[in-house]
């Protein structure tokens, strides 16, 4: 029987996408550690490798997968910081959220975005975070942060998100009035 990790990397030396994700997914039951080779093709100049390695990370579903996905966040590649994201969000693990908090901020929408995505995924143990990132972040990371409210509905959230209303950022204001909709929490205006 051959090696997971050996089929694994031919496959993705291959560039054979489906043998690699089966190999990923097989990875796991492999009779030798592979996160030392997964940790080692983090740091390869080849985006599609890094990439790889993340979803190989996110496969494994191991506590020890985290640190160095939480590392991949900063790649300079678009489409492996965004695996990285997915990564995290479905490990569910909680040292994934400040680090999410930081991809709002991502200099690729599309990466804030996923970011927003994943941490709705957490639910209530990201919601601090999400309301901090609310009140104090630049605004990517105020929009991501209320959109992320917007499908979490916590009451916590409920003051951050009133104040929001007023953001300069319509975008902000959109999720903002979204969220507080969502919760059915009215918003009544008084002429003076």
């Amino acid at each position: 029987m051959r090696d997971p990790l050996q089929v694994f990397l031919s496959a993705v030396e291959a560039s054979d996408d489906p043998s690699a994700e089966e190999a990923a997914r097989a990875l796991g039951e492999a009779h030798r550690d592979p996160l030392p080779m997964l940790r080692h093709m983090l740091t390869d100049p080849e985006a599609n490798r890094r990439w790889w390695a993340v979803r190989a990370l996110a496969a494994l579903a191991t506590d020890d997968a985290v640190d160095p996905i939480i590392r991949a966040l900063r790649d300079p590649d678009t489409d492996v910081r965004a695996c990285a994201v997915v990564a995290l969000a479905h490990l569910g693990h909680e040292a994934g959220i400040d680090p999410l908090i930081a991809r709002l901020s991502d200099g690729s929408a599309y990466v804030g975005r996923l970011a927003a995505d994943a941490l709705a995924q957490f639910g209530q143990p990201a919601v601090e975070a999400l309301i901090h990132a609310l009140e104090d972040g630049d605004t990517p990371a105020r929009a991501g942060a209320a959109r992320a409210l917007s499908t979490l509905r916590s009451q916590d959230a409920i003051p951050a998100l009133c104040r929001a209303l007023d953001d300069p950022s319509a975008t902000v204001t959109h999720y903002a009035r979204e969220a507080l909709d969502r919760m059915d929490v009215g918003i009544t205006l008084f002429r003076p």
